[in-house]
């Protein structure tokens, strides 16, 4: 018989058990609804979603060649832009890159490179993306780093938090979370944040972060490893049940 963690307590606080029935780690259609991105057959193809981060921006060229031309326009080479979105006369985008309907890409936002961003998207002043796809009604919307990363729907990080998408010791990422890990065989990994994220202000998610579904992160938090679903990661490290 398989067994489970037992609840940890903290200041009457139940602690989630970091473990899932069935296997510890989250897979694509765990975390994300595919329905509210154009990359839906793209990401269909993988289990884990870290393993899309290298095709990327291939993928973007292909899906840009086969675009509606009545519906974007390709601005320079092998950049694409909705003719409902707004990009403002500040901003940079670099190739390749897809905007999708009616997002706003603001004052000074640096899209660097490999940025696949949905419809009803805002990427704001100073943000920079860079090897991304974000879902649709995704914000990033002020002072923003997301690098190497997969933002879900309706995921919102607050002003100042950032992806940090290489490990100090340059070695490879290992997503760890209690007795388990998995070897990634990635240098460069942000972070994967399921549907219905939030992100606290001035927090740093650290390489190999996943957070599940309808999850939240309080301002200043130094994010690690998987968080589940449906929880509150504090400040000083803690995780509780977004229903307690």
């Amino acid at each position: 018989m398989e067994s489970f963690p037992r609840k940890h307590y903290l200041r009457g606080l139940t602690i989630i058990p970091q473990t899932r029935p069935g296997g510890f780690m989250y897979r694509i259609n765990e975390l994300y609804d595919l329905e509210h991105t154009v990359a839906k057959d793209y990401l269909s193809q993988f289990t884990y979603p870290w393993e899309a981060l290298s095709g990327i921006k291939d993928f973007i060229l292909k899906l840009g060649e086969n675009l509606d031309k009545e519906e974007y326009t390709e601005v320079s080479e092998h950049v694409w832009i909705h003719r409902t979105a707004t990009v403002f006369p500040s901003a940079f985008i670099g190739a390749p890159c897809i905007i999708g309907p009616r997002t706003e890409v603001r004052h000074c936002a640096f899209v660097r490179s490999a940025a696949l961003v949905g419809a009803d998207c805002v990427v704001g002043n100073s943000c920079e993306l860079k090897n991304v796809i974000l879902f649709d009604h995704v914000q990033t919307p002020h002072y923003n780093y997301v690098g190497d990363s997969i933002l879900g729907y309706y995921s919102h990080m607050g002003a100042g938090s950032v992806t940090s998408n290489v490990k100090s010791d340059k070695r490879l990422v290992t997503i760890r979370e209690e007795d388990h890990r998995i070897d990634t065989g990635l240098k460069k990994f942000g972070a994967m944040l399921g549907d219905y994220v939030e992100v606290g202000c001035n927090s740093v998610l650290n390489p190999g972060t996943v957070i599940g579904r309808h999850s939240r992160v309080y301002p200043t938090s130094c994010v690690r490893g998987l968080v589940h679903e449906n929880s509150i990661w504090k400040n000083d490290g803690t995780v509780i049940s977004i229903h307690e």
